[in-house]
């Protein structure tokens, strides 16, 4: 399917992030990663597009400890597009009390954008009614946007025919390359899963990976994705090629 994307007019995203949970395998607590939801942001807001951010249940949300760039770990001291958003008291209120994807008509929106995190693998990986949001976006053809982590919604995304959104298409994901570095980082295994494993195991489709923790983003109709957390400003700007500024 190619997406039919109308080119005039405001454009409006909807930035849909991760509940906070606890992960079963490490017992941290968990969330969205922040380069995941500001750098898109960024982008979005650049070209002039309306931007609203909710997630799956509503309600106020968290990040992943180590996408703060105040964090003791320093892992993300680099992102200051990140320190700013949270800095900024307008822009970190958008974090708290989101509505839920059950309060928002698909309709409103020319793209969704989904950013990932560690909590997906926890939240998003067996939530139906975020699914069938995503196909219904993906239905109504519109540019549907799905980064790291959160790309676990399409193992297992169907359409109304009972065949999976990513059958026949190319698409990227987390690598697990890059799960065994995180692994070997903290000393520990951190995911339930590893998606690209998963995703090989899936006849009809093709799951693609580059570097590791390099910026890559694939576009193939309306579905784009995103392999990790550096590259979510470049599926973004990929969601803006299909709309136009």
């Amino acid at each position: 399917m190619s997406a039919s994307i109308d080119t005039h007019g405001e454009k409006r995203i909807l930035m849909i992030a991760a509940n906070p949970a606890t992960s079963p395998t490490t017992g941290w607590p968990v969330g969205f990663w922040w380069a995941e939801l500001t750098h898109p942001y960024w982008v979005f807001t650049e070209a002039g597009y309306t931007v609203d951010i909710v997630s799956p249940k509503g309600g106020d949300l968290a990040a992943d400890g180590f996408s703060d760039p105040e964090d003791d770990s320093q892992y993300s001291a680099h992102d200051i597009v990140s320190l700013g958003f949270k800095k900024s008291p307008a822009h970190a209120a958008l974090l708290t009390g989101t509505k839920s994807i059950a309060d928002v008509s698909i309709e409103d929106y020319d793209a969704i954008f989904l950013a990932g995190g560690q909590s997906p693998m926890v939240t998003m990986i067996d939530d139906g009614d975020l699914h069938a949001f995503v196909a219904k976006a993906h239905e109504a053809d519109k540019a549907v946007a799905i980064v790291c982590h959160a790309t676990c919604v399409l193992l297992k995304t169907k359409l109304p025919d009972g065949s999976l959104l990513v059958a026949g298409k190319t698409w990227t994901g987390f690598a697990d390359a890059e799960e065994k570095f995180a692994d070997d980082f903290v000393g520990q295994k951190i995911q339930p899963f590893w998606i690209e494993e998963e995703a090989r195991k899936l006849d009809g489709t093709n799951f693609v990976v580059n570097s590791p923790f390099k910026p890559f983003a694939v576009r193939d109709g309306n579905l784009i994705t995103g392999q990790q957390q550096f590259s979510g400003a470049a599926a973004a700007e990929l969601v803006v090629d299909t709309l136009g500024r």
